[in-house]
């Protein structure tokens, strides 16, 4: 793989794709720097070697042009924090103000560029908007993984103005190594944890894990639409009436590749979508009218706790309940308790992105697991086989 690791940067400007998509506050005070602190290891890799940085990323989805609420200098004081150094800025990405700035970069300087998105271009992968991208640097090195299944200009397409001199930074080179070691290279028994609320956001990737898995753990919001394929009453819980034929499909080819497909058998019900809710326990599929379940049950969090814990590798994507609500995160939190054991006792375990990660961060958990994943979308392709455009582009010779 073509890391970092393998170019001396003495004397060169390292133009860097991070993913500085950082959430922040009503007052632009960052909420969680994680992305950001991943991508330091790469940015003073180059300072280390003699070079000098150029950082570029976006920031949240502004309409049409700058916007004053997305722009990365709000992160400026915090990264040259991060750094212990000051960090530059340059007004736009591209044109005058970026080139002479990059151009007047000494050894050890770090010039941080707006945000991508504020030029339309960037997410269209715009060949123009790339070149003038390509001019700042001597070096492309991308270290988004986060965006690394968008063919947008900063991602992919630059990569094609640096011949021989485009690499991988550390991040995206853990997170391909990891991903792969479960893609590729799982040991069993493997067991994958499905959650979130859509049965159809995970369609794909639940086929292709059919293939890799010996166990499939499906709970959250979509486990209500396998209950109600299967004859169920689920109340007003979450439905997606059109996948029911498909749950039922996903369920024969589960048994006909021997993979022990594992669903809830109780759950945790409201009476309406709030934390002051009043609650009960009911099995699956007899919840009863105008109640709704928000969490797996006490028996179904044993159930699925055992077949984590004989578990040798475990991949997870997605929350079990409504964990951002204190009374129903009892599902979640279980699973995570389950598969930090899981790892204790030797399970290589991934956390896949998005929701997954933030409920493992919400329970302080990650230091205790092997992996969080920086990339909930780009890791989800890439487990259902797909081939990531911002990783071809830099395979690409």
């Amino acid at each position: 793989m073509n890391t970092v690791d393998q170019y001396n940067f003495k004397d060169k400007k390292a133009l860097i794709r991070v993913d500085f998509n950082v959430p922040l506050d009503k007052d632009f005070n960052i909420t969680d720097d994680k992305r950001m602190r991943a991508a330091l290891p790469t940015i003073q890799k180059v300072l280390k070697d003699g070079g000098s940085v150029i950082l570029m990323s976006h920031l949240g989805r502004p309409k049409g042009g700058p916007d004053e609420k997305y722009s990365l200098k709000h992160i400026l004081g915090d990264l040259s924090r991060m750094l212990d150094l000051t960090v530059k800025f340059a007004e736009d990405c591209v044109g005058e103000d970026a080139e002479n700035k990059a151009r007047n970069l000494f050894p050890g300087d770090v010039l941080l560029l707006e945000n991508l998105r504020f030029h339309a271009e960037e997410e269209k992968g715009d060949l123009q908007f790339a070149e003038a991208l390509s001019k700042l640097g001597d070096v492309y090195v991308n270290d988004a993984f986060g965006t690394a299944h968008r063919a947008h200009a900063s991602t992919t397409i630059v990569a094609q103005f640096f011949k021989d001199a485009k690499y991988f930074g550390y991040l995206m080179g853990e997170e391909l190594k990891n991903a792969e070691k479960v893609n590729h290279g799982a040991e069993k028994p493997f067991t994958a944890i499905m959650g979130g609320a859509k049965v159809s956001d995970k369609i794909l990737l639940i086929e292709s894990l059919l293939d890799k898995v010996d166990n499939l753990i499906i709970g959250g919001g979509m486990a209500y639409t396998f209950a109600k394929a299967q004859g169920g009453k689920i109340g007003t819980s979450l439905l997606e009436e059109d996948r029911m034929t498909l749950c039922l499909e996903l369920l024969e080819k589960a048994k006909a590749k021997g993979v022990n497909l594992v669903l809830p058998v109780d759950t945790v019900i409201a009476d309406k979508f709030d934390n002051n809710a009043s609650k009960d326990s009911v099995n699956t599929g007899e919840i009863p009218d105008n109640w709704m379940g928000l969490d797996i049950g006490p028996k179904t969090i044993a159930l699925f706790t055992s077949v984590i814990k004989n578990s040798k590798t475990l991949l997870w994507n997605g929350p079990m309940g409504v964990f951002e609500m204190e009374n129903f995160e009892q599902g979640t939190k279980a699973i995570a308790q389950a598969v930090v054991e899981a790892t204790k006792n030797g399970a290589f375990s991934l956390i896949g992105g998005g929701d997954s990660a933030a409920a493992i961060a919400k329970f302080g958990m990650e230091d205790s697991v092997s992996y969080v994943s920086t990339g909930g979308g780009a890791l989800l392709e890439y487990m259902e086989g797909k081939e990531l455009p911002g990783v071809k582009a830099i395979q690409a010779s």
